[in-house]
C-alpha cells in the first residue's frame, strides 16, 4: 500500500508542477494581451515609471514633460505599479528601457528619441496627428 501512496504523491507533485507552469503561461499570455490591448486602444501611449505628474525617474520625467508640452492628451501606464508589464514589455517591444512611447500602434522610442523629436518639433506634429485621428 505504501508504494501506491508514493505513486499518487508523485502524480500530485507532477500535476501541481504542471498547473504552476500552466498558470504562469496564462499570466504571461494575459500580460501580453493586456499590452497589445493598451497599445491598440490608445493612439498615444507612454509607458513610464510613475505618472506624468509624479514621475519616478529622470528619464520618465523628461519624456512626460515633453509629451505634456505638446498640449494633447495622452495615455500612460505606470510600470512600477504593473510589474508584469514592466517585465514583459521590453521583450514584446524589443526595446530594453523605459520610458517607451507608442503612437498609433508603433514604438517611437525612449527618452532620447522623444527629446530629440520634441526639440526639432517632430513630436508635437506626431502627437497632434495621432490625436486628430484618434478623435475621428
Amino acid at each position: 500500500m505504501s508504494g501506491r501512496a508514493q505513486w499518487l504523491g508523485a502524480d500530485a507533485i507532477h500535476v501541481n508542477y504542471f498547473c504552476f507552469h500552466h498558470l504562469r503561461f496564462l499570466t504571461l499570455m494575459d500580460t501580453l494581451e493586456n499590452i497589445k490591448q493598451q497599445i491598440a486602444d490608445n493612439a498615444v501611449l507612454l509607458y513610464m515609471k510613475g505618472s506624468p505628474n509624479a514621475p519616478q525617474c529622470g528619464f520618465s520625467m523628461r519624456a512626460s514633460q515633453a509629451m505634456m508640452a505638446c498640449g494633447k492628451r495622452f495615455a500612460y501606464v505606470d510600470i512600477l505599479a504593473n510589474p508584469d508589464i514592466r517585465a514583459e514589455l521590453p521583450k514584446y517591444a524589443n526595446w530594453p528601457t523605459f520610458p517607451q512611447l507608442w503612437v498609433k500602434g508603433e514604438l517611437v522610442g525612449g527618452c532620447d528619441i522623444i527629446m530629440e523629436m520634441y526639440e526639432n518639433g517632430e513630436l508635437k506634429t506626431l502627437v497632434e496627428e495621432a490625436s486628430a485621428e484618434g478623435d475621428e
